[in-house]
């Protein structure tokens, strides 16, 4: 269905190319569609091309971070983010060395480890890991449920890694225990209901920037609560709610330290009628280019 067209009103996305965008930029977006190791059934790569449609139902401003004065760009996709990780990590990395934040669309959350990687580059050691997520993703083997173990043995220090929004009955003991033993700050879905927002985002960037090192963010939709995400799989009554990740997310990307974000675990072609992941991952999107505006202005 064709959108009404208003030139007073004006519609996000539908960003230029990359290499049709001369120079530096402020954001670029990458399209990382992994499915293939995915635990559960999912058609998770058909997300990227649904949110970039979906961003154009809504309007680049914001009242207090507008969007006019950010030059944005999209890399386009990933050929095969499953088979070809160091592919995809390196079509991140050309996006990090352009741009002061890449937004990653995922994809499963096996998107997180090219999206990780390929952002911080040779500073794995020194960086940092925010993840909001209901679970902690430290399982053996490869799939969307091992990206943070998968990073700790690239050489991420598992004491620069915070987990935002872990969720009871939705991880083992084994994990946990695997998660403490690695030096991971957990704060756990009951804290979202005690703390402000801003406050657990500014605690998360404090620890996972300790180190100097960039500090890439992994927003796995399945911390929502199920009635706004029924598109991720893992998703439970309870979750975050879709403001509290807005907030969050903005609150994260107004920090300098944030060089990158992924949005995954949503399988568009499982969402409501409505689109409403789908749409909320829209909206994270621009809710992280918000947080980017806000920061003072690149040097």
């Amino acid at each position: 269905m064709a959108l009404p067209h208003d030139p007073s009103w004006p519609r996000a996305g539908g960003w230029p190319q990359l290499a049709e965008a001369e120079g530096a930029v402020d954001a670029v977006l990458v399209g990382l569609g992994t499915h293939a190791t995915s635990l559960s059934p999912t058609a998770a790569h058909s997300t990227p091309p649904a949110v970039r449609e979906a961003l154009r139902r809504y309007s680049p401003h914001a009242a207090a971070a507008p969007l006019a004065g950010l030059r944005i760009a999209d890399a386009g996709d990933a050929a095969d983010p499953d088979g070809d990780e160091a592919g995809a990590a390196a079509l991140v990395a050309g996006a990090a060395a352009r741009a002061r934040l890449v937004l990653a669309i995922g994809g499963d959350n096996a998107a997180t480890v090219p999206a990780a990687l390929g952002a911080w580059g040779a500073s794995v050691g020194s960086a940092g890991l925010i993840t909001i997520d209901a679970h902690h993703d430290l399982r053996d083997g490869r799939s969307n449920g091992s990206p943070v173990r998968r990073l700790l043995e690239a050489g991420l220090d598992g004491r620069r890694v915070v987990q935002i929004g872990i969720q009871d009955f939705a991880n083992s003991a084994a994990y946990a225990e695997r998660a403490e033993a690695a030096g991971i700050t957990v704060i756990p879905r009951d804290a979202c209901e005690a703390t402000p927002m801003h406050e657990i985002a500014a605690r998360a960037v404090a620890i996972a920037a300790a180190a100097g090192g960039p500090v890439h963010i992994d927003v796995d939709v399945d911390a929502c609560d199920r009635a706004v995400a029924p598109g991720c799989p893992a998703s439970t009554p309870g979750g975050l709610s879709a403001w509290q990740l807005r907030q969050l997310v903005r609150a994260l990307a107004a920090a300098p330290e944030v060089t990158s974000i992924d949005f995954t675990e949503v399988d568009a072609s499982a969402d409501a009628p409505d689109g409403r992941t789908v749409r909320l991952v829209a909206l994270g999107i621009l809710e992280a280019l918000a947080g980017l505006a806000l920061r003072a202005p690149a040097s």
